[in-house]
C-alpha cells in the first residue's frame, strides 16, 4: 500500500530534475516519491528542457501521463505509491525503472556542489533548513565549504545572508541595523514561511548577539524601519544607572514600547547591546556624507517616538539625540544660575561650580552638540571659577596693572565676550546674563583701578622703569634683537587687545612651526598705549619711537628715521594680484638679508570694529587676513607681534551714550568735570587736545555713533596691548628671551575641586622603602664655627604629635624611592626627579587626569617642550610595556593608571 509522504517543494523538484538531466539518462520520465500534490506551474524549464510535473495518486494516473506526454517534454511523476503498486510495466518507461526518493539533505548537498555531507548539527536544526536552502539557492548553487562537511554555520550564514541581502560575514549587529533601513528587504523576509523566519531569527541571535532579538521583533510587527530609532531610545528607557532602573515613568514608557517589539520584554543586556549598536550606526552615518541625511532623519524619528510614548522630557540621557543636547544645555544653564548668589557678593560656591563642571562635561560629551554653544558653555564655567578665586589687592604700580590685564583679565575678557553673545535657549541665556553681570561688576572694579593708576602715572611723568610703553617698543624690543644679529618681522595688528592676542598666539603655537618666547621665559608682558587710545596717536608713536600724531606718511617718515634700511608696509602694500598670496616686492623685502626689520600693518581687527562684530570672531592666523601668508615666508626672522591699541565691543542695550562736543567715540575734550565712568588725564603722553582730555574707563560708555566696537578710552582692554614674540626652531635664538610657559591662568584650564583629598584614589599606604643613596640629604656644614661638637651632644628634638601624611605625597616619595624606578631611571633619558614628582602629584590631584598644560605649569616646563617631556615620562613609567601613563584621544589630557603604577613599581605594602 502507499506510504504517507511529505509534499515536495518546487525547488526540490527542480533540483532532482537537474540531477537527473545531468545523468544523460535517455528515459523520458522520472518518478519522485512524494505526496501527489502540485500547486505550482505544471510546466518547468530546466537546463533548456521542458519538464511537466504531474501528480499521480494512482497507477492509472501515471499511465495516462505517460501516454499523453508530448514528444518534446520530459515527465516528473509525483506519487506516494510503492514500486510494486506502480508495476514493472509502468516502471519500464521511467528512469532507473524505479521511483526515486526526495531526500531534502541530498538536495542540499547538491546545491553546495554535490561533494559535501551535512553535519549532524545542521540536520538537527530541522527540515525547514533543507527546504529553505533548496528553494533559495542561487542559480549557480551555494558557495561550497572548504572541506567535505557542510557545517551549520556555513549553511545558515549563506542562507541568512541571502534572505537579508547581506554578506555572510556581515551578519552582525551593524549589518542587521543596516538591513533594517531597507523596507523592501524586510518585506522579503516577511514573505517567507513562519518556520523559516523563526529559524533564521534564532541563528541571527547566535551570531549577531542580543541585538537581533529587538530588531527582528520590530520587523515582525511592521516597525522594522524604526529599529535604529527604537535602539536609540532603549538607552533612555533602560539606563545603566541602577538608581533610575526602577523609575516609574521609565517603566510605563517601556510598557508602551512593547507592542513595537511584538510584546517582547527586553532584558537589560539586550537593551544595552541594542543601544550601543544603534549609536554606533549613527556615529558612522554622521561621519559619512552620503548617508548623513539619513542619520538626521532617524534622530528626528527617535524624538517623535519618544513623544508618542511620553519620555520626550527624559532625552538628556541620550548622547546622540538633538533634544538630549538641548536638555543637557538647560541643565547646565540651571547649574550656572544656581552657582551665582541671589544677593551679596557674587562669589560662587565651590560645590555648585563643581556641579556646573559636571553638567558641562555632559554637554561636551553629546555627539549632536553645537560646538559654538559648547565653547560658550566652557567660557561660562571658566568665568565661574574666576569669580571663585579670591580677589587680590589692587595693583600697586602701572606695571602690575598691565600684567594683570595680560595675564588674568585679558583671559576674562576673552571668555566674557562669548558669554555676552549669549545662547539661543532663553533659560541658558538668562543664566549667562546673570553671570555676565557678576563678571562685569568685578571687571569694572579692575577697570577703575587701572584707570586711576593710568591717570596718576600719566600726570606724574614718572620714569617707566620695567614698564614697556608703545613708544619704547622699537628701542627696547626691536633694536636689541637686531643688535644680536637677527632680522625682525614686526607685525602691527591694529586693534589687537589682550583677548585677541591670546587667540592669535594660541593659533600660531598650535601650528607647531612657531615657538613663543617671553622675557627670560617668564609670563607674557604687555605694552601701555598713549592717550587717547586711537590709531593716529599710537601707531605713529609705535613706528616712530616717540609720542607723535600722524597718518601713513608720518609713520613712514618716523620709521625710516629710526631704521633707514627697514621697510614699512601698509594695507595698500599688502594687496596682491590674482594668484599671489604675498606680493613679490613684499616677499623680496622679507627674504632680503640686508633688511634688518620689515614692519607690516594689518588692519583686520580694527576694520572689524567698523564692519562686523569683533567680539564674535575667533582671531587666528587664518581669520586675520594675510597673517599666515606673511609668516610662511618669514621663518628665518624673529616675529614680533604688537598692536597700537585694543578695543571694547558695543554693549547693545547696555550701552551708555555720554554728552560730548566732539564726534569721537571714546574720548572728549576736557570741558566740564568728569562724569561717572570718566577720568581727567593730563601729561605729555596725552597727544591730543593740548595734553588734557577726559577719557571713559567704563567700557559701556561712548560718545559718538554706534559701531561694532570702539577705542580711544582708558580701559585696560583699549590701553594694554600684548607683546608677542615668536621664533621658528631654536627657542634660545634671542638673548634675554626663552620658551614661554603656559600662558593661561589656573582657573582657565583646571577644574575646581573642592574635595581634592576625598577624590584621591583609595590606595593602601605605600610600604616603607629605604631611600636611594643618591637621594640622601647632605650633612649640614657650619661655615664659621669655632668648635666642633660631637653628634651625641646635640639634644634630640622634642617629641610631638606626628605630622599628618598626605597620601599623594607619600605615594610620590615611594615612587621616587622605588628600586624599579631607580633601575628605569638609569636606562631612560633623564628627567629631574623634581619634575617627575611635580607631574605625578598633579595627576594624583586630578584623580589620575590632568591636561598637558597643567603638567607643564606644575613642572615648570616651557609649553612647547611639554609634549617631549610627557613622552619621556611615559617611557620612564612604562614597565614591561604596560601603559601606566597615556594620552587621551583629545591629544591634551594625560591619564595615569594609579593602580597599575602601584603594581608595576611595587608601591603597595608587602
Amino acid at each position: 500500500m502507499s506510504v504517507p509522504r511529505a509534499a515536495v517543494r518546487p525547488a526540490a523538484v527542480r533540483r532532482k530534475v537537474e540531477s537527473w538531466l545531468a545523468e544523460q539518462d535517455e528515459a523520458d520520465a522520472i518518478v519522485l516519491l512524494a505526496r501527489p500534490q502540485w500547486n505550482d506551474e505544471p510546466v518547468l524549464t530546466v537546463a533548456g528542457r521542458t519538464v511537466r510535473v504531474v501528480p499521480c495518486p494512482t497507477p492509472l494516473a501515471a499511465r495516462a501521463a505517460l501516454a499523453d506526454r508530448p514528444p518534446h517534454e520530459k515527465l516528473v511523476l509525483l506519487t506516494d505509491l510503492t514500486d510494486n503498486e506502480l508495476g514493472d510495466g509502468l516502471l519500464a518507461h521511467v528512469s532507473l525503472q524505479q521511483g526515486r526518493s526526495v531526500d531534502p539533505w541530498d538536495l542540499v548537498s547538491q546545491t553546495f556542489g554535490g561533494q559535501v555531507r551535512p553535519d549532524s548539527t545542521l540536520v538537527r536544526t530541522g527540515r525547514w533548513v533543507a527546504d529553505a536552502l533548496t528553494e533559495l539557492a542561487p542559480a549557480v548553487g551555494w558557495p561550497p565549504p572548504t572541506g567535505t562537511i557542510l557545517t551549520r554555520d556555513h549553511a545558515l550564514r549563506h542562507l541568512a545572508g541571502t534572505v537579508l541581502g547581506l554578506e555572510p560575514d556581515g551578519l552582525d549587529a551593524a549589518g542587521l541595523l543596516q538591513w533594517s533601513t531597507d523596507a523592501p528587504a524586510q518585506m522579503r523576509l516577511g514573505d517567507l514561511p513562519v518556520e523559516w523566519i523563526d529559524g533564521i531569527g534564532t541563528f541571527l541571535v547566535d551570531v549577531a548577539g542580543p541585538v537581533a532579538v529587538p530588531v527582528l521583533a520590530a520587523v515582525r510587527t511592521g516597525h522594522g524601519v524604526d529599529a535604529i530609532p527604537l535602539g536609540l531610545l532603549a538607552g533612555v528607557l533602560w539606563p545603566r544607572d541602577s538608581a533610575q532602573s526602577s523609575d516609574v515613568e521609565l517603566a510605563v514608557a517601556r510598557t508602551r514600547l512593547e507592542p513595537r517589539f511584538a510584546g517582547t520584554r527586553l532584558t537589560e543586556t539586550q537593551a544595552w547591546a541594542y543601544t550601543e549598536a544603534a549609536e554606533a550606526w549613527i556615529y558612522r552615518a554622521l561621519d559619512d556624507e552620503a548617508v548623513r541625511h539619513d542619520a538626521h532623519r532617524i534622530l528626528r524619528r527617535a524624538e517623535d517616538i519618544a513623544e508618542e510614548i511620553g519620555v520626550a522630557g527624559r532625552l538628556a540621557a541620550s548622547p546622540l539625540l538633538p533634544a538630549g543636547f538641548t536638555q543637557r544645555m538647560c541643565a547646565f544653564g540651571a547649574a550656572v544660575r544656581f552657582s551665582l548668589p541671589v544677593a551679596g557678593p557674587a562669589v560662587p560656591a565651590g560645590d555648585l561650580i563643581e556641579r556646573a563642571q559636571e553638567r558641562l562635561a555632559e554637554v561636551e560629551a553629546h555627539r549632536s552638540a553645537d560646538r559654538t554653544r559648547v565653547e560658550t558653555a566652557r567660557m561660562a564655567v571658566r568665568l565661574l571659577r574666576w569669580l571663585a578665586t579670591p580677589e587680590q589687592q589692587p595693583p600697586a604700580t602701572m606695571l602690575d596693572a598691565v600684567h594683570r590685564q595680560i595675564r588674568e583679565d585679558g583671559w576674562v575678557d576673552r571668555a566674557r565676550l562669548d558669554v555676552f553673545d549669549g545662547d539661543v535657549d532663553q533659560m541658558v541665556g538668562d543664566a549667562y546674563r546673570v553671570l555676565h553681570q557678576a563678571v562685569h561688576a568685578r571687571r569694572s572694579r579692575h577697570d577703575r583701578q587701572f584707570a586711576e593708576l593710568f591717570q596718576d602715572a600719566t600726570g606724574a611723568e614718572r620714569d617707566p622703569g620695567a614698564l614697556l610703553r608703545v613708544e619704547d617698543v622699537l628701542d627696547r624690543v626691536i633694536q636689541p634683537i637686531i643688535d644680536n644679529g637677527r632680522r625682525v618681522l614686526l607685525l602691527v595688528l591694529d586693534g589687537m587687545g589682550a583677548a585677541a592676542g591670546i587667540e592669535i598666539a594660541e593659533s600660531l603655537v598650535r601650528s607647531g612651526t612657531w615657538t613663543e618666547l617671553t622675557p627670560h621665559g617668564g609670563q607674557r608682558t604687555g605694552v601701555l598705549a598713549a592717550l587717547p587710545t586711537v590709531t593716529a596717536v599710537n601707531r605713529c608713536s609705535l613706528l616712530s619711537g616717540m609720542i607723535s600724531v600722524g597718518d601713513r606718511s608720518d609713520e613712514l617718515k618716523g620709521f625710516a628715521a629710526r631704521f633707514p634700511d627697514g621697510v614699512l608696509l601698509h594695507k595698500a602694500d599688502l594687496r596682491t594680484p590674482a594668484g599671489l598670496a604675498v606680493d613679490r616686492e613684499v616677499a623680496a623685502a622679507i627674504e632680503d638679508p640686508a633688511v634688518p626689520v620689515v614692519a607690516a600693518v594689518i588692519n583686520a581687527i580694527d576694520d572689524a570694529l567698523e564692519r562686523s562684530d569683533p567680539g564674535t570672531v575667533e582671531w587666528s592666523a587664518d581669520t586675520v587676513k594675510g597673517l599666515r601668508d606673511l609668516l610662511a615666508i618669514a621663518q628665518d626672522r624673529v616675529v614680533v607681534m604688537v598692536s597700537d591699541h585694543g578695543h571694547v565691543v558695543d554693549r547693545g542695550s547696555e550701552a551708555v551714550v555720554g554728552k560730548s562736543e566732539s564726534s569721537e567715540n571714546r574720548w572728549r575734550p576736557a570741558t566740564g568735570d568728569p562724569a561717572d565712568g570718566e577720568l581727567l588725564f593730563r601729561g605729555t603722553r596725552v597727544a591730543l587736545a593740548d595734553g588734557e582730555l577726559i577719557l571713559p574707563w567704563q567700557e559701556e560708555l561712548r560718545y559718538g555713533p554706534r559701531k561694532a566696537g570702539y577705542h580711544g578710552g582708558a580701559s585696560p582692554a583699549e590701553a594694554v596691548n600684548p607683546l608677542l614674540l615668536f621664533a621658528s626652531g631654536n627657542d634660545e635664538t634671542v638673548p634675554g628671551w626663552s620658551g614661554a610657559p603656559v600662558a593661561s591662568p589656573g582657573w582657565w584650564r583646571e577644574p575646581l575641586r573642592q574635595t581634592a583629598q576625598a577624590d584621591q584614589p583609595a590606595t593602601a599606604a605605600p610600604r616603607t622603602v629605604a631611600a636611594r643613596p643618591s637621594r640622601r640629604p647632605r650633612a649640614l656644614v657650619q661655615d664659621e664655627s669655632l668648635f666642633d661638637l660631637p653628634a651625641a651632644s646635640i639634644p634630640p628634638p622634642l617629641a610631638g604629635p606626628p605630622a599628618p601624611v598626605d597620601p599623594a605625597s607619600a605615594l610620590v616619595e615611594a615612587l621616587l624611592a622605588s628600586p624599579v624606578y631607580a633601575d628605569r631611571r638609569g636606562i631612560r633619558a633623564p628627567i629631574p626627579d623634581e619634575r617627575v614628582a611635580a607631574m605625578i602629584t598633579a595627576l594624583l590631584a586630578g584623580n589620575g587626569r590632568a591636561t598637558l598644560e597643567t603638567l607643564a605649569t606644575r613642572a615648570g616646563v616651557p609649553v612647547h617642550r611639554i609634549s617631549a617631556t610627557f613622552t619621556a615620562l611615559r617611557r620612564l613609567l612604562q614597565v614591561e610595556g604596560y601603559p601606566v601613563l597615556s594620552l587621551d584621544p583629545d591629544g591634551r589630557t594625560a591619564k595615569l593608571d594609579i593602580p597599575l603604577m602601584i603594581e608595576q613599581f611595587v608601591l603597595a605594602p608587602s
